[in-house]
């Protein structure tokens, strides 16, 4: 399998193949891309972006996103989890907005400061 690893601009294209001993990988210029290539195969994630409105303020969004990678199956059901949500400001970066999203420990945090009015 042809993977790009999108652990850094470089963009390297790995290839990856199941071997007796585990995973032969190839392509790959850094140590990160070897760890890339076998999670795509074997447990993929990713990190998850949104927004959700906000009360109380000039803006009327917070852009949100997952404070650690979450697993690829779980996007879905991840945003729902946001659906009725709203923030009240003021609202500072890093702040946690949906807290341990699906029982996975992970955290919907808000990407910018939002100023109450």
């Amino acid at each position: 399998m042809e993977l790009i690893c999108i652990c850094c601009p470089l963009g390297c294209r790995v290839t990856i193949e199941k071997t007796a001993d585990g995973f032969a990988v190839s392509g790959n210029t850094c140590p990160r891309g070897k760890d890339y290539a076998i999670s795509e195969l074997t447990a993929p994630v990713r990190m998850v972006t949104s927004s959700v409105p906000v009360v109380g303020s000039a803006d009327k969004t917070v852009s949100l996103k997952t404070d650690k990678p979450i697993a690829k199956e779980l996007i879905f059901k991840a945003l729902d989890t946001l659906k009725g949500v709203v923030a009240s400001a003021p609202v500072k970066e890093g702040d946690i907005i949906v807290e341990n999203i699906l029982g996975t420990g992970v955290n919907f945090v808000a990407t910018r400061e939002i100023e109450k009015i």
